[in-house]
């Protein structure tokens, strides 16, 4: 095993947009394990949106990623080497292990490590459609929209790691799905891949007339749930389409990670249509995971939840790809790969 451990810590925080000086690739000596400890070395690491916000210093409803420390972030991996009798060499494991090849960690503390089953799901899949991003599409689409057969739903970032289950999930549930995506192909793709009813290039409507007529056609029954990423001018659009007693889960706010204000054009639509607008962090809600995650799960091995990853390869180019997260250039979901 290599005694040199690679990780990416957070050299200073963003004033506006992240760059590259905003990170620092540094190399750290991995020390013998302690009774209870398992190293694993990780495989994949997971990239999301909410990573953006903790680099700030500002109030949130979490902690703010502590300079000059491993950035935060979900892992799998493989245990090589175990002093805790409940993990052996070679076990799959998901965690908070971060940007890093290596983590080390207290495997006595509960939850911290969980096993996993790769033989009908890829390892990979466990930061993705069934982990994190799956049990948030679930959650809001289950808890806040509360989806029924018939109802229209439409998601914003819908070829996006979150976005993508949400409207297969809503479909599964006898729903029309109509996504909001960024450019022709990932609009193809949710179409025609993931088996949305209709997907919106919000690149092709420049104003919120626009894209407010483009939502119409597509969703001539109005929208009933809305699931947000976005925000800014989707989701002026949209309120100028919901239904009266239409329902918002509040998952992200993507077009304001830069600090910049998001005003809402007609914010007196809500009370109009007596709208129910929720945000939730997905990680406070930890007793839904298990119910979500078997559904996820095998819908994932079964064929019947498709989903995409964009890969970047090696630790250091986790900063790019986080820049590239942030803008839109990904394709589903954000993984850099380690090994």
């Amino acid at each position: 095993m290599s005694p040199i451990n690679r990780q990416i810590v957070l050299a200073s925080r963003p004033k506006g947009e992240v760059t590259p000086a905003n990170f620092r690739l540094v190399e750290a000596p991995l020390a013998a394990l302690a009774d209870g400890q398992v190293r694993v070395r990780n495989h994949f690491l997971s990239l999301d949106p909410y990573m953006r916000g903790r680099m700030n210093e500002s109030k949130s409803y979490a902690a703010s990623q502590p300079l000059d420390e491993v950035m935060i972030g979900g892992t799998v991996g493989e245990v090589v080497e175990s002093r805790n009798a409940n993990f052996a060499v070679g076990d799959k494991v998901v965690g908070m292990g971060g940007w890093q090849e290596y983590q080390t960690v207290d495997a006595t503390q509960r939850g911290v490590l969980n096993k996993v089953d790769t033989t009908h799901i890829p390892l990979s899949a466990y930061l993705g459609s069934v982990g994190m991003p799956g049990v948030t599409a679930w959650y809001g689409l289950m808890k806040i929209i509360n989806v029924k057969a018939g109802e229209t739903v439409v998601v914003s970032a819908a070829s996006g790691a979150v976005g993508s289950v949400v409207g297969q999930l809503a479909k599964a549930r006898g729903a029309r799905a109509v996504g909001l995506a960024g450019g022709a192909d990932k609009c193809r793709y949710v179409v025609e891949e993931l088996g949305f009813d209709a997907c919106i290039d919000y690149k092709q409507h420049p104003d919120v007339k626009s894209l407010s007529a483009a939502l119409k056609a597509e969703c001539p029954q109005g929208i009933d749930g809305y699931f947000e990423n976005v925000g800014g001018m989707i989701l002026d659009a949209v309120l100028l389409r919901a239904n009266a007693f239409s329902r918002i889960a509040m998952c992200g706010m993507i077009s304001g990670y830069d600090g910049q204000p998001i005003p809402m054009a007609a914010p007196q639509l809500i009370l109009v249509n007596r709208m129910k607008v929720e945000g939730f962090i997905v990680s406070e809600h930890m007793d839904v995971w298990p119910e979500a995650l078997k559904e996820l799960g095998t819908m994932v091995a079964t064929g019947k939840l498709k989903f995409r990853e964009s890969i970047a390869e090696g630790i250091a180019a986790a900063p790019e790809a986080f820049i590239g997260l942030l803008k839109g250039r990904n394709f589903g979901k954000q993984l850099v790969k380690l090994v």
